[in-house]
């Protein structure tokens, strides 16, 4: 069957799918898009307000409508961001039994459907819940993608470069790890304005304590969030509409995204954030940074988290 072309299936029809949705459309990312949620009449209300912005964006989709896991079969990309939200108070590690659960009869509908796309995966916790789903699909391990640290990179980004007064895109700068409390700030890695952090520090316009202060307010940004409002969607929104746009555009961009690593970082059988380079393959290149002692062995305390909190996944599911 013949591929409608560039089309994106949405499950999850919440407040983080459609802030996706809403801003991959504003970029004209796709042709066609498809909402599904466990409430299809949450599904095709979203649709239909969706569809009300296709007379006056720049770039309207074909369609946008609410469906089923058939219409999966021929889509490029599959976007899941379904499962029961966080509540204030709780980590993302706390919601693991009843998302795998989730997470298995998505996967279970998605591979009887035919799909043979690419999977982007935000529902919490995400690193753990990437790998149940490749493991009950048994898809091909590039094609499947969680959303990583991107998120926690980017808000790592924005801390920083309000601390030295820069704009955040001339910061480079990254968690990786869990997308959670254990995620390792890559220090050695970290660079502004093309000068190493390790200069700042030298030169006085930012000490280490800071920077670690940083990085504790990166990670924890979406506690604070969820207890103002409930709820985070924009900035996962714009990481999912980036993660799509540089695979529908093979822009082969790296991110710090979910991949399975097989022996990278002295780690394997699990889903982390790590950058990886992005593109129409899915994951294209895992990158391999050298790692201080003190941030691998972080990184490997990490992991041991993840694969410890997959156990109980694996349990959830049986």
């Amino acid at each position: 069957m013949k591929k409608t072309p560039n089309k994106v299936v949405l499950i999850g029809a919440g407040a983080v799918g459609t802030s996706f949705l809403y801003a991959a459309i504003n970029q004209g990312l796709a042709s066609d898009y498809v909402l599904i949620d466990a409430f299809p009449q949450a599904a095709e209300g979203n649709a239909i307000d969706l569809s009300d912005t296709m007379s006056v964006l720049p770039f309207p989709a074909t369609t946008i409508k609410a469906g089923d896991y058939a219409d999966c079969k021929d889509a490029d990309i599959i976007v899941i961001t379904a499962g029961r939200p966080q509540k204030p108070g709780e980590t993302r590690l706390d919601m693991v039994a009843g998302n795998a659960v989730i997470m298995k009869t998505i996967a279970e509908e998605i591979l009887k459907s035919g799909f043979d796309g690419i999977t982007i995966i935000a529902s919490n916790p995400v690193d753990v819940l990437t790998s149940v789903y490749q493991e009950v699909t048994g898809f091909d391990q590039n094609k499947v993608i969680g959303s990583g640290t991107t998120l926690d990179s980017a808000r790592l980004k924005r801390l920083i470069a309000d601390k030295l007064n820069v704009g955040a895109q001339s910061v480079d700068a990254y968690l990786a790890g869990e997308h959670g409390d254990s995620a390792v700030a890559v220090w050695s890695h970290a660079v502004v304005m093309g000068q190493p952090i390790s200069k700042y520090i030298k030169d006085g316009k930012i000490t280490q304590k800071e920077l670690d202060e940083i990085r504790d307010q990166a990670v924890h940004m979406g506690y604070k969030i969820i207890e103002l409002k409930r709820a985070t969607f924009y900035g996962i929104g714009a990481v999912l509409t980036r993660m799509c746009r540089v695979i529908l555009r093979d822009e082969k961009e790296a991110l710090m995204v979910g991949a399975k690593l097989n022996g990278e970082y002295h780690n394997d059988d699990v889903y982390t954030g790590v950058p990886a380079i992005i593109g129409a393959n899915g994951i294209e290149q895992i990158i391999e940074w050298k790692l201080t002692q003190v941030e691998q062995k972080q990184f490997d305390a990490s992991v041991a988290t993840l694969k410890a909190t997959l156990v109980k996944a694996r349990e959830a599911i049986k």
